[in-house]
């Protein structure tokens, strides 16, 4: 159930809205251990945290969509490529991904959309956002593009990336009509879904943001935002957004979504 106004404990502006962050699910290592793990990269749970809100994680283990009842955003982080079986193509040589975790943010996504939960997706968010929708990809950008290795300059290294924003779009309401950031990709936005309008591009045609039409907060950026530091607009625009739809949002009990799934025998196997 969603916060009441007496929960958030004073003005609207001082309650901390809950962000849902779904997460990696790999190997890792703390301390003197190294096992599969939920993992997150610092910079998102702390541009949300910095932006005023809540990070709360959300592992692609035990998918429940009814979880975004006491959420009041969600944010879908990058990572590895969506598996193309998820909008009918073949899969590309260089193409490497993890149908479990597609499966978890397809269905967060979804539910968010159809809830009315502000949704932010960043990178793979973005391109899991159009294939949620029915959207494809281009699996590997330097086959249609003989500038796209900006995008992905070495394993490890961010590239920069200049955009061009429509006017009147939600991101141009945050960043402008012309913007930089930190980019880390191969793949990108193809067939555009039916819903989504694109909002801002590269010099070379890339997509780069799209967002619905609607009144509800919807915004994927190809980019890498958490790493910009220092500007933190579009965190605090989705985090302002999620405020407000937990003031605003119905409190009437909503039904469960979806069902549990053991996703850590895939990894092990």
């Amino acid at each position: 159930m969603a916060s009441s106004g007496s929960e958030m404990g004073g003005s609207d502006s001082e309650y901390r809205p809950r962000i849902g962050i779904t997460t990696y699910y790999q190997e890792g290592s703390w301390g003197v251990w190294s096992s599969v793990a939920s993992i997150v990269p610092g910079s998102y749970v702390e541009g949300v945290a910095a932006a005023g809100g809540t990070p709360l994680l959300l592992p692609p283990v035990g998918t429940d969509p009814s979880v975004l009842d006491v959420m009041d955003g969600l944010i879908v982080i990058g990572g590895v490529d969506v598996d193309p079986r998820f909008y009918g193509a073949e899969r590309h040589e260089l193409t490497s991904s993890q149908p479990f975790r597609d499966e978890h943010d397809i269905a967060l996504t979804r539910a968010a959309l159809e809830q009315g939960v502000p949704l932010f997706g960043i990178c793979r968010g973005a391109q899991i956002l159009n294939v949620a929708l029915g959207g494809t990809l281009i699996q590997h950008l330097p086959d249609v593009s003989s500038t796209a290795k900006q995008y992905q300059p070495a394993p490890g290294q961010y590239g920069e990336v200049e955009f061009t924003i429509v006017p009147g779009s939600r991101c141009a309401a945050l960043l402008g009509e012309q913007a930089d950031s930190p980019c880390h990709h191969h793949q990108a936005l193809d067939e555009v879904a039916e819903g989504l309008m694109v909002t801002a591009r590269a010099a070379d045609g890339t997509i780069e943001a799209v967002e619905t039409a609607g009144e509800n907060w919807v915004l994927g950026v190809q980019f890498h935002p958490e790493e910009n530091r220092k500007d933190a607009r579009l965190f605090e625009g989705f985090v302002a957004a999620a405020r407000r739809f937990a003031h605003t949002r119905d409190v009437e009990p909503r039904p469960a979504h979806g069902t549990d799934h053991d996703r850590e025998d895939a990894l092990l196997s």
